[in-house]
């Protein structure tokens, strides 16, 4: 079993996906849907990367833009799946 990892971590991870693949630096709480960062294509690249980075299945009623909206959205939505450590 994967470690579970902690809220920084996932932050941290989060945070550096979303800075290389913007091309851009983001604060934690800039809604990158709200700014016109980003379109259809990238939201479903930006599950695909949850999923397969920190190992969960996003289900279909989970695939909400607040579970994805932000880097702090995103930490919350792992962690709450993973039971992230603290």
């Amino acid at each position: 079993m994967a470690a579970v990892l902690t809220p920084d971590e996932i932050r941290e991870r989060t945070r550096s996906y979303l800075t290389t693949s913007l091309a851009r630096e983001l604060a934690d709480d800039e809604d990158i849907f709200a700014a016109g960062f980003v379109n259809s294509l990238f939201a479903a690249q930006l599950v695909t990367f949850v999923e397969d980075r920190f190992g969960i299945t996003v289900e279909n009623d989970e695939l909400e833009l607040a579970h994805f909206s932000s880097v702090d959205a995103v930490t919350a939505f792992v962690t709450g799946k993973t039971g992230g450590a603290r």
